[in-house]
């Protein structure tokens, strides 16, 4: 009789996958990071989440719409790199507690003092305070794992970006029973969460070298650095700029309440936080170059169909989920390259790259704001960005030539030997 061999299930390899990846590094410090970038990322969009509400009693235009939102997007972009440059000389985990407990006394300045707009406006310059917590939070979670998981653990730290979700969710309800200055103080207290966990759970990865303040910008001056960060201008700047702005716009545009404005844009922010962690898997596979083309490809156009679909909006909102689940994607496949390409500086490769590529974020509330006042219409704020999309796409199908010959696979896959080549220095994949 002839012998019969048990066919693994595609559930129990799954499984065996996921334990796999969770051995392969300290999972607690994985946590540890998606909880603190989860939260401060809640905080850097809380002016955004609450933006029809301060709207509201300061009566703004639409340029000051535009422009309120996008403060605490600029600040929190000009503040991270300095954030990557500390974490280096004092650790990634002490980095981030400095930060959470600089976050908390912000807040507290928030419920005690905010009463003007351009208090509102000095808000949002230290609610970027948080929004510096991205290449830290990235590096530290991911540090632990070896590069065939770096994107995969990168993907499920850098879903922290979900804190979009928390923000739209609970403030437009909390401002309303509680007023929007109460949010602050509110938001205090969920910080000492993310700090205990990280206090607790987390623990310094081994990866970190010492090297001088020059090494450390030494990405600053690379074509590939500045090729990284104006993709992230689409990717991430297009993320947080539109979660920051589709609450005032669902407000503005379709006439639903605050709460509902909130509602609408969660639906959206959270496909591009989930989806994020499907990039980075997929890139880890397919290449992260291949993944950004077809991204880049399905932003432009689903940019340019959300502003012609200005009349429905429950097309609308779809069309916000579609964009946003490519915009996750993208974040999760573009960081899938950087510690490839930058293996013994991802922290500050991720900051400068973070940072140049948040800025972006600061372009679309502005660009609405001013489409709308001048034109009476927000469709040429989404074309201008979609634009810039497909100038993107073409600059990466250039520049991935020599990616690919240097120190990535075809389509942007880990190399396979144990040693390679990145800007001229050697490094070790398993570093």
């Amino acid at each position: 009789m002839p012998a019969v061999h048990a066919v693994p299930s595609r559930s129990s390899s799954s499984a065996s996958g996921a334990r796999a990846f969770l051995q392969s590094g300290h999972w607690p410090t994985l946590l540890a990071s998606f909880l603190y970038f989860d939260f401060c990322f809640a905080i850097w969009v809380l002016n955004g989440a609450m933006g029809p509400f301060i709207s509201e009693t300061f009566q703004l235009s639409a340029a000051q719409k535009g422009s309120m939102i996008s403060v605490p997007i600029l600040a929190g972009a000009l503040m991270r790199f300095p954030l990557g440059v500390l974490s280096q000389y004092i650790g990634r985990k002490n980095a981030a507690l400095v930060e959470m407990a600089l976050i908390v006394a912000a807040l507290v300045f928030g419920y005690l003092a905010v009463d003007t707009y351009d208090e509102v406006i000095l808000m949002g310059v230290l609610l970027g305070i948080a929004g510096a917590s991205f290449g830290v939070a990235l590096s530290l979670g991911s540090g632990w794992f070896p590069p065939k998981y770096k994107g995969l653990a990168m993907g499920l730290a850098g879903a922290g970006n979900s804190g979009t979700v928390l923000a739209v969710l609970f403030a437009p309800p909390l401002a309303t029973k509680f007023g929007w200055q109460a949010v602050y103080g509110l938001a205090a207290l969920t910080m000492l969460v993310p700090m205990l966990v990280m206090w607790f759970a987390a623990k310094e990865p081994p990866d970190r070298e010492h090297q001088t303040f020059r090494q450390h910008v030494a990405c600053l001056f690379e074509k590939d650095g500045w090729a990284f960060s104006l993709i992230y201008i689409v990717t991430f700047g297009g993320f947080i700029g539109l979660a920051s702005f589709l609450p005032t716009y669902f407000y503005d545009q379709f006439k639903v309440t605050k709460v509902e404005a909130g509602q609408l844009t969660m639906l959206a922010t959270l496909m591009g936080s989930a989806v994020r962690v499907v990039g980075g898997y997929i890139s880890d596979r397919v290449g992260g170059i291949h993944t950004l083309t077809g991204v880049l490809l399905a932003v432009a156009a689903t940019l340019v169909l959300c502003g012609m679909s200005s009349g429905s909006v429950a097309a609308t909102t779809l069309l916000f989920m579609l964009c946003f689940a490519c915009l996750g994607a993208g974040n999760g496949a573009l960081f899938q390259l950087v510690p490839l390409r930058w293996p013994l500086t991802t922290a500050v490769a991720g900051s400068m790259i973070g940072e140049i590529g948040a800025l972006g974020g600061g372009f679309i509330p502005n660009a609405m704001g001013l489409s709308k006042q001048y034109f009476g219409t927000y469709l040429w704020g989404f074309v201008s960005f979609a634009a810039l999309a497909v100038l993107m796409l073409v600059m990466l199908r250039v520049v991935q030539i020599r990616w690919t010959r240097t120190w990535a696979e075809k389509g942007g896959r880990a190399r396979q030997a144990t040693t390679g080549e990145a800007g001229g220095a050697s490094y070790r994949l398993d570093a």
